[in-house]
């Protein structure tokens, strides 16, 4: 046998990362589906929201479009998730952000904004421009989620 030592940290397990909005139904569970897509090997991703609202259907249709399901996610308050212990809590909204629970230990809590697609629709009777904000929002969460984790550790 050499001398060498042994590398014991070859393996390490992926990030737990948390992202949460409003309703957990649209940007939140996009943000989730680019992350299990994308980065499953480094990020362990989860969605929840302050409250439930349903699992938006246009989100659903935009997000399979770009090759992602995430028809089989469901809209999850943040306190059914509260026994995981998370490395990084990313509010996707204003309201998430001001109103967002504490997290025990070492969680570091960060905000990301991205623009509301139900809001912007609203009012909106052309379904191309209603699905071309839920497209714009669904590909800045991509350019986001693409930047993890490195964007979380800053130089």
């Amino acid at each position: 046998m050499s001398g060498m030592a042994k590398n014991t940290r070859t393996c390490e397990a992926p990030m737990k990362i948390l992202f949460l909005c409003t309703g957990n139904s649209c940007r939140s569970q996009m943000a989730e589906g680019w992350a299990r897509h994308l980065k499953s090997e480094v990020l362990e991703a989860y969605s929840a929201g302050i409250e439930t609202h349903g699992l938006n259907p246009l989100a659903v249709r935009v997000m399979a479009e770009a090759g992602v399901d995430i028809s089989s996610q469901c809209s999850k308050h943040v306190g059914e998730l509260s026994h995981i212990a998370y490395d990084y809590v990313v509010t996707v909204c204003g309201h998430a952000n001001e109103h967002c629970p504490m997290f025990p230990g070492k969680t570091k809590v960060i905000h990301v904004g991205f623009e509301d697609p139900p809001l912007l629709a609203k009012g909106l009777t052309d379904e191309q421009e209603v699905l071309n904000i839920y497209r714009r929002v669904r590909d800045d969460i991509r350019k986001y989620v693409e930047s993890l984790p490195e964007s979380l550790h800053p130089q």
